[in-house]
Parts: structure tokens; C-alpha cells; sequence
């Protein structure tokens, strides 16, 4: 038996970056998944590329999660699809270019605490009185940015920091029901959006190169290796975390102004 075996796992964004790493290694590890992501489609190439069936074990459902009729209506679907929810992973997101909290207007800041946050907050609101019957597991992809903090980036910080306290306020009053909650909190990962970001600057290459070197460990990590932590979280092997923000960071926390 695989470690998510006979578990049905919800994941948002879940058509590339990040998403896609969580929806590779839950599939691997033997769930089934629904994923809710703005061009879900996207998905059934790398998940063909993994030798694994997207047909066979997954629910692709173009969704916004920003617009809470449209998330309601998709989470809708995906659940007379499977019959049940056994996990969710909040982790639709954007992370806007660099700018001060002078260059940031009111509606830009609103509209991302709407995709990072509320859609967080909707997604939990959606799925706990499923997961209650199934004694299963919410992660929410936050960021080391919520933990530490960032220069440039006030509004973005401001997003990631809220879905920590989400996760433990709802992890005691989910406890009872058996119910976990945990957040996952990485450094740099290599994804499109941090490849768009390279990118905008000057050398690519070497904005890239700078970007692994905040790791101690040498590099940023791959998207996949965020999703094995998600899968440890959803599964029996963490039936004790509850509440904790997991940090996959390469050691960057341990050097952040070196």
C-alpha cells in the first residue's frame, strides 16, 4: 500500500510550478486528484511525461480561484466526481514583481490577498465539513516570505503571513474532529513564475544563479520535492503534525542576510 492510497486529494493551482510538483507526488504515492487550477488541462502532458495516467486518477477543472461562485461550482464538481475529500492543498497563487508598499495601490493589494488568502480561506470553508467524515489533512502553501519577510514585496508577505495564522487557528478548532492543518513554507523554487522573473532582468542566468545562492544548500529546490513534504503532510506519517508551518527552505532561513 502507497502512503495515499485510497485518498482523494483537492489541489488548486495544480497545473504547473509548484501545484504540479504536489499533484506528481500525490499521484505517485497513490491518490487520486482533483485539480482545480485556471488552465487545469495544462497538466495531462507532465503527468504523461511521469509515466503515470491522467485519465486514469485525476479531475482537471478549469477553475478561479478568485471569484468564490466559480471555486464553489468547481470544488462542486470535483466532489460528485470522487464521492469524497480525504485532502486539500490551498495553493493557488501569484507573487507580483518587486514593489514597494508606495507602488502598491489599494486594488492591487486587495486582489492578491483575494487569490492568496480568501481563496485559501474559501478553500478550507468548502472542504472541512467533508473532511470531518473523513478525518483528512488541509496544507496551505504559504512561503518563507510569510515567516521572514521580504523588501519589496509588503503586499505579497502580507498574504503568506495570513494563511499561517489560518492554518494554526483552524488546526484547534479542527483537532477535535480530527482534522489536521499545516502550512508549507518554501524558499526558491524553480518554477515558470521564477523563471518569468529571471527573465525581466538584465542576465537571467546570473539572476537565477543569485537566486540558488541564498540556499545554503546550493540551490533552489524542484517542484516535486515540495510536493513529497505536502504528501508526508496528507498522510498517516504525520498523523502528530498539526498547526506547524513546515519550512523546505535549502537552509535559507539559517543564512538569510549572509
Amino acid at each position: 500500500m502507497k502512503k495515499l492510497s485510497d485518498k482523494v486529494i483537492f489541489i488548486t493551482g495544480g497545473s504547473k510550478g509548484i501545484g504540479l510538483g504536489c499533484v506528481l507526488a500525490c499521484l505517485k504515492h497513490g491518490a487520486r486528484v482533483a485539480i482545480l487550477s485556471l488552465e487545469s488541462h495544462l497538466a495531462a502532458a507532465e503527468i504523461e511525461q511521469a509515466g503515470l495516467d491522467p485519465k486514469a486518477d485525476t479531475l482537471m477543472v478549469d477553475c478561479d480561484v478568485s471569484k468564490p461562485a466559480i471555486f464553489d461550482r468547481a470544488f462542486t464538481q470535483a466532489l460528485d466526481h470522487f464521492g469524497r475529500i480525504d485532502g486539500l492543498i490551498n495553493n493557488a497563487g501569484w507573487h507580483p514583481p518587486a514593489l514597494t508598499i508606495e507602488e502598491t495601490s489599494i486594488e492591487d493589494f486587495e486582489s492578491l490577498i483575494r487569490l492568496n488568502l480568501t481563496s485559501s480561506f474559501l478553500g478550507c470553508k468548502l472542504a472541512i465539513p467533508h473532511l470531518k467524515q473523513s478525518k483528512g489533512s488541509i496544507v496551505n502553501m504559504s512561503s518563507e516570505a510569510g515567516m521572514i519577510g521580504q523588501p519589496a514585496a509588503s503586499s505579497y508577505a502580507a498574504s503568506k503571513a495570513g494563511q499561517l495564522g489560518l492554518t494554526k487557528a483552524l488546526a484547534l478548532d479542527m483537532a477535535p474532529h480530527g482534522v489536521r492543518v499545516n502550512a508549507v513554507c518554501p524558499a526558491g523554487v524553480m518554477t515558470p513564475l521564477m523563471q518569468d522573473w529571471a527573465g525581466t532582468q538584465y542576465d537571467p542566468a546570473a539572476a537565477l544563479n543569485a537566486v540558488d545562492e541564498w540556499h545554503p544548500i546550493g540551490r533552489m529546490a524542484q517542484p516535486e520535492e515540495i510536493g513529497e513534504v505536502c504528501a508526508f503532510l496528507l498522510s498517516t506519517e504525520a498523523s502528530f503534525i498539526t498547526g506547524q508551518s513546515i519550512c523546505p527552505d535549502g537552509g535559507a532561513t539559517l543564512g538569510y542576510r549572509r
